[in-house]
């Protein structure tokens, strides 16, 4: 068998753990409060900076692909996966240690609001195991796979990260 399907395969059966587990865990996570502990109010402007950042770090990398320039592409997805994971690890740092933020908005901002959070809440469910894929598919040497499913995965991930900016901002006068 092909030495890159069989690494792909390999990576498979962690992708699909991962990509369950994670949104399971954050789900369990979400319940518990970490008692003694100081609220860590700081963080949520921290890790809205760290989306931005994530968008700007994707835009790049594409940028950088089209122009040849393979070994940036790689080193500036490799961060923006970095990224990710400070921005879940402090997400849900916050919410261990704080009550959710109530939306104070009214209106039609209000539904605006909701749907933005929404479908960037199921979307950054979805693009998990796109990530994932995407990732392994390039580093196993599969380009034209990685081609492929990362002209779905770069825009579903840009739209997680560009709506966890929006959503912050909207609710930030809440906190």
């Amino acid at each position: 068998m092909d030495n890159t399907i069989t690494t792909s395969k390999k990576y498979n059966v962690w992708i699909w753990i991962l990509s369950i587990a994670i949104p399971v865990a954050v789900a369990v996570l979400f319940t518990i409060r970490i008692p003694g502990v100081e609220r860590l109010g700081f963080l949520p402007p921290i890790y809205a900076t760290i989306n931005g950042m994530t968008a700007i770090l994707l835009i790049t990398a594409v940028f950088q692909i089209r122009k040849g320039n393979r070994k940036m592409h790689e080193r500036l997805m490799k961060t923006a996966i970095i990224f990710s994971v400070l921005f879940l690890v402090m997400y849900v740092a916050y919410h261990m240690t704080s009550d959710s933020t109530r939306y104070g908005g009214e209106g039609i901002v209000k539904y605006v609001y909701y749907f933005i959070l929404l479908t960037h809440i199921l979307l950054s469910i979805v693009v998990i195991p796109f990530v994932l894929i995407t990732y392994v598919r390039a580093i196993s040497g599969q380009f034209y796979q990685h081609r492929k499913i990362a002209r779905i995965t770069y825009p579903l991930w840009l739209y997680v990260a560009v709506t966890g900016v929006i959503v912050y901002l909207m609710i930030s006068p809440y906190y």
